[in-house]
């Protein structure tokens, strides 16, 4: 494909990024010293996800076995890393866990993460960019197991979905999200029989 064409596919395609971005909102603030971080938890013991940015693989897994493996999946426009706000098209490294599923997403099926995270949050109120109370928000949600809030200045609706209507010429030869993890609409519903609310997903960059 000859890079014209390109560019102007990847226009068309660009009205397509909005599901994993939302308006923000808080203010920054000097924030005072970190409560301890909870104990890290080890390798569950139900099918869970690792998305390798590398090898452009998602992977499921059970334990240390290999039960499916996905290539040729689509990051944010900047790869994988970390993410630090809204807009910065970056796909969040980490481990995270299915908060919610949108059977009727235009991207086909959508698995929402509960991105911002703890360490997330820690690292932003940390740094003076989120203030105490939208740091209180975060950390509250995800104690009570619930999805954090999607509207502050770290950014949200982060996950897992499928091309849709979108272009699947686009989905091959570019990361083209805005920092979620795309596959092809085959493979996201192959993977649906695998996912369920608390489904563990590490991504590693």
């Amino acid at each position: 494909m000859s890079n014209p064409t390109r560019i102007v596919v990847l226009l068309i395609f660009a009205g397509f990024l909005a599901a994993c971005a939302v308006p923000q909102s808080g203010t920054v603030a000097v924030s005072p010293p970190l409560p301890p971080a909870k104990p890290k938890l080890g390798v569950p013991a139900e099918p869970w996800l690792l998305v390798d940015a590398k090898a452009d693989t998602l992977t499921v897994m059970k334990g240390n076995r290999t039960l499916e493996v996905f290539d040729n999946i689509a990051l944010g426009i900047r790869g994988a890393g970390i993410k630090h706000q809204r807009g910065d098209e970056i796909t969040p490294v980490g481990t995270f866990r299915v908060g919610w599923v949108n059977p009727r997403s235009r991207f086909k099926l959508f698995f929402g993460l509960d991105y911002p995270n703890r360490e997330y949050a820690d690292r932003a109120y940390q740094q003076g960019r989120i203030n105490t109370a939208t740091y209180s928000r975060i950390i509250n949600a995800l104690e009570q197991g619930k999805t954090p809030p999607q509207n502050t200045p770290l950014g949200g609706q982060i996950g897992i979905h499928g091309v849709g209507a979108g272009d699947p010429e686009v989905h091959e030869y570019f990361n083209w999200t805005a920092g979620c993890i795309a596959l092809d609409n085959a493979q996201i519903e192959r993977l649906a029989k695998w996912v369920r609310i608390g489904t563990q997903v590490k991504i590693r960059g």
